[in-house]
């Protein structure tokens, strides 16, 4: 009798709804606004999605894959001595792969942001507008670090395009729309709200300052657009936290700030170059907040700081607590880096520390983190445990880009190539390689003169989330 009760309420009001249309019209559509306040939140979104949902693209990606035939004896020992394995025959075989996502449209030129790993190794990218136009898409900037790649489509006139908010101005509970092609669908539109801000998914992952939200995103989403009531970009729709592969309430966006950080560099020519901090530090818990003399646990202790950086420049000190980046306050390392991060090189910034019980102000002047040493990259080959590893110099700069301490020194595994010796071995990229049969690795020039001497057994020692790993492999 309570669920019939509701249905007429429902039934009812509908009918007022239309009644009232059918007598003004032209004054209920006035009206139409983006919700300002709650009291208004019974308004419709349209306007606004009218508004910024030109703006959101579909791009679709297209590559070759070659693949060689492979006899179904390929595994059979007999077969194996007389033509080894794998026993290849036939012409090599072209499969094609495709994939779907989002784009945003940042630039009435056509510049268009989406995620790399939409468009990682595409051989064909092809944009497809609200209005059902399509383009060829040319890659302007790919950056794996940070998940974001900028794309440029020739329109031939001026595009919609989106505004940027700044992501600092964000906070909890803010209302959002997220505008994408799920699961190829179609253009689509799902609400929801800021749930967090500075999510980090993972300790050494690219982005390290996700903003979290309970807008509905799916896979195809990826890319799409992440807008706040005014009609600008929050963020770039990036991943979600799924066991199915479907939205759980939980998805994540790359923030604004870091979008237009990248957008600069792809107008200035497209080379990535982030302003680094050069120090190192940890969260201020509530024991070293009474420690320290803080009211409660806030701002970053600083652990380490890189001679010569710019942090060491401005004056900063083992100890000391960074409170604020130009007035924002900061509460983990990953939140300082990436206040740093998202702005210019070339610029000033201004840190609120505390230091000796009282806070004083520090300039910080944004410089590029040096690469030296110099990479060196070498992928070794050989009848050595190290072969099929991809190894390089640390440097600042790298350890940057790795998401690494800028203090760390020596010799990094970047990939290992899938079943090679290096990879049988258990070696995984991010490991240091910190010395081999006896010696200290300093270098990559070094341990390449050490894998050249063929020998019976290695002695290797590597450096693995902080713990030293002693390997013995006969040769």
């Amino acid at each position: 009798m309570a669920h019939s009760a509701k249905v007429v309420l429902a039934a009812g009001l509908g009918a007022f709804a239309l009644a009232v249309v059918s007598l003004c019209p032209s004054a209920l559509a006035a009206e139409r606004v983006v919700p300002q306040n709650r009291e208004q939140i019974e308004y419709s979104y349209a306007p606004l999605v009218k508004k910024v949902a030109p703006a959101v693209v579909n791009i679709y990606t297209r590559r070759v894959v070659r693949e060689n035939g492979v006899s179904p004896f390929a595994g059979n020992p007999f077969f194996r001595q007389f033509f080894g394995n794998p026993f290849l025959f036939g012409a090599p075989r072209e499969r094609i792969e495709r994939s779907l996502g989002s784009g945003v449209i940042l630039d009435p030129g056509g510049l268009i942001v989406t995620n790399f790993h939409v468009i990682r190794g595409a051989q064909e990218i092809t944009v497809a507008l609200s209005d059902r136009r399509e383009f060829p898409a040319k890659i302007v900037l790919a950056d794996p670090h940070d998940d974001l790649a900028v794309l440029r489509i020739q329109a031939g006139a001026p595009l919609p395009f989106l505004k940027l908010r700044n992501s600092n101005s964000l906070e909890v509970g803010d209302l959002v729309l997220a505008i994408g092609d799920p699961f190829g669908v179609g253009q689509t539109v799902t609400s929801g709200i800021i749930s967090g801000l500075g999510r980090t998914l993972n300790a050494r992952g690219p982005v390290q300052s996700y903003i979290q939200t309970d807008a509905a995103i799916n896979p195809g989403n990826s890319g799409g657009a992440l807008v706040t009531m005014d009609g600008r970009l929050a963020g770039i729709n990036s991943a979600i936290y799924s066991k199915d592969g479907g939205s759980l309430g939980i998805g994540f966006a790359i923030p604004s700030n870091l979008v237009a950080a990248v957008l600069r560099s792809a107008k200035s020519g497209g080379h990535i170059a982030r302003p680094w901090f050069g120090a190192e530090g940890q969260e201020v818990t509530a024991r070293l907040a009474e420690s320290l003399g803080l009211d409660r646990p806030k701002g970053v202790l600083i652990s380490s700081v890189y001679m010569g950086g710019p942090a060491a420049a401005a004056g900063l000190k083992v100890g000391d607590v960074v409170l604020s980046v130009n007035g924002e306050p900061v509460d983990s390392m990953s939140s300082l880096r990436f206040q740093i991060e998202t702005l210019e090189i070339g610029h000033r910034v201004a840190l609120a520390v505390w230091r000796g019980r009282q806070q004083i102000p520090l300039s910080l002047e944004l410089k590029p983190a040096p690469e030296i040493p110099p990479p060196d990259t070498t992928r070794l080959a050989g009848n050595q445990p190290l072969a099929g590893a991809t190894v390089a110099n640390m440097s600042p700069a790298l350890a940057q880009n790795l998401g690494l301490p800028s203090d760390v020194k020596g010799v990094i595994v970047l990939g290992v190539a899938p079943g090679s010796v290096a990879n049988r071995i258990g070696l995984q990229p991010n490991d240091m390689v910190r010395g081999l049969n006896g010696t200290t690795v300093q270098s990559v020039a070094e341990l390449k003169r050490l894998v050249r001497a063929p020998r019976p057994e290695w002695q290797l020692q590597i450096e693995r989330g902080g713990r030293l790993l002693s390997v013995s492999i006969r040769g």
